[in-house]
C-alpha cells in the first residue's frame, strides 16, 4: 500500500515538471506575479486615485502616504491626502492637509472644492461659501460638483435660521477622482 502511494506522489512531480510551464505561473494565471526586484514602482498618486474611486480609502492614503515619500509633500500630494481622509471622515486633518495644499498653490480648484465641503461638514457656512466661491472662480464656471456644492452652500448660508427640526440631511458623493460633492439625502 505504501508503494502504491509513494509511486503516485512520484507520478505526479514527474507529470508537473513536464508541464509545459514547469513549476512557474503561466500569463494566464489567476494568481499576482511575482516581484521583480528591478522593476519600478507605480506611482502611488495613481495608485491611491484608482483606489479612491474603487471605495478603498484606507488603502488609497497609504498610497498617498508613499507618494510623499517619494515625490515630497507638493500641493497634489496634499490635497490627495486631504481628500483620503475627508473620504474617511478625519476632518481635522482634511481640513489641515487642504489649507497647506491651498498655501502651496493656491490656483487649484478640486482642493478649494474639497476644502469647503469640510468647512460645510464642520459647520462653518459662511468660510465655505467664500471657498466653494473662490473654486469656482479658479474653475471658470465648469464644474458642475464646485456649482452644485455653492449653491448649496448659499443656500444653507441663508437658511440658517431654520428650526432644527427643519433640518435637511447631507451625504457627500465623489465625482471623479478627487472631488466631492455635497447632496441632499431623500426624507
Amino acid at each position: 500500500m505504501k508503494l502504491i502511494h509513494l509511486g503516485s506522489v512520484l507520478s505526479l512531480i514527474v507529470l508537473a515538471a513536464c508541464s509545459s510551464g514547469g513549476l512557474g505561473a503561466s500569463d494566464d494565471s489567476p494568481y499576482a506575479p511575482a516581484l521583480d526586484p528591478r522593476g519600478e514602482a507605480v506611482d502611488g498618486l495613481l495608485v491611491g486615485h484608482r483606489l479612491m474611486e474603487a471605495g478603498e480609502h484606507d488603502l488609497a492614503l497609504e498610497a498617498f502616504t508613499r507618494a510623499a515619500g517619494t515625490r515630497g509633500m507638493t500641493s497634489e500630494v496634499l490635497t490627495a491626502l486631504g481628500s483620503a481622509n475627508l473620504a474617511l471622515g478625519r476632518l481635522n486633518q482634511s481640513e489641515k492637509l487642504l489649507r497647506r495644499a491651498i498655501e502651496a498653490e493656491g490656483d487649484w480648484p478640486e482642493a478649494w472644492n474639497n476644502l469647503g465641503v469640510v468647512l460645510i461638514e464642520r459647520g462653518k457656512i459662511a468660510e465655505a461659501v467664500e471657498v466653494f466661491r473662490r473654486a469656482y472662480a479658479l474653475d471658470n464656471g465648469e464644474s458642475d460638483s464646485i456649482r452644485d456644492n455653492l449653491r448649496l452652500a448659499l443656500a444653507k448660508l441663508e437658511n440658517s435660521d431654520y428650526d432644527e427640526d427643519l433640518k435637511q440631511e447631507y451625504k457627500l458623493v465623489r465625482r471623479g477622482s478627487s472631488v466631492f460633492l455635497i447632496v441632499p439625502t431623500s426624507g
